[in-house]
């Protein structure tokens, strides 16, 4: 049986390589999830993966494997977060104002006032993400739409 895991670098990778200089975090994200996986050890092996969202009013409250939400690598601050994209029934993706209350991430933009969908870091290289887990694992990156994207036209 084959096993497999991933290891998000969005924030140690290089952007025009898909060899990262960065070689020592990568490995240790990948041992991390070796550890946790296949030797049993109770470690924190991956950053916050999107699990649902619920749209109240005009803005989308997304929920998270993990609750313990920050907005920074150190896992210190809860601040704004950057590379939040939302979009109305027009399909059109517009910047966002997201952040972090408790354990939920809620997004809004002005440009949208009935928002449908979310994406976080959605492009070839997400350069800012800054949502992480306290242990200063970053978030996979994320749509809750499935419309065809511009490789799918």
């Amino acid at each position: 049986m084959a096993t497999t895991s991933q290891a998000v670098i969005i924030d140690i990778g290089e952007a025009n390589d898909i060899h990262p200089k960065n070689k020592q975090d990568v490995g240790r994200r990948l041992a991390y999830n070796a550890l946790a996986k296949d030797y049993g050890f109770d470690i924190e092996f991956s950053g916050p993966v999107y699990e649902s969202m619920e749209i109240t009013g005009s803005e989308i409250v997304l929920t998270f494997n993990q609750g313990d939400l920050r907005s920074s690598r150190d896992g210190l601050e809860t601040g704004p977060l950057t590379r939040f994209q939302i979009a109305g029934a027009d399909q059109k993706f517009y910047w966002a104002d997201a952040k972090i209350d408790g354990d939920k991430v809620f997004v809004a933009s002005t440009e949208v006032p009935q928002p449908v969908a979310v994406r976080y870091a959605w492009s070839n290289n997400p350069e800012g993400c800054n949502l992480y887990n306290s242990s200063g694992l970053p978030a996979s990156p994320f749509r809750t739409d499935d419309w065809p994207c511009i490789t799918n036209r």
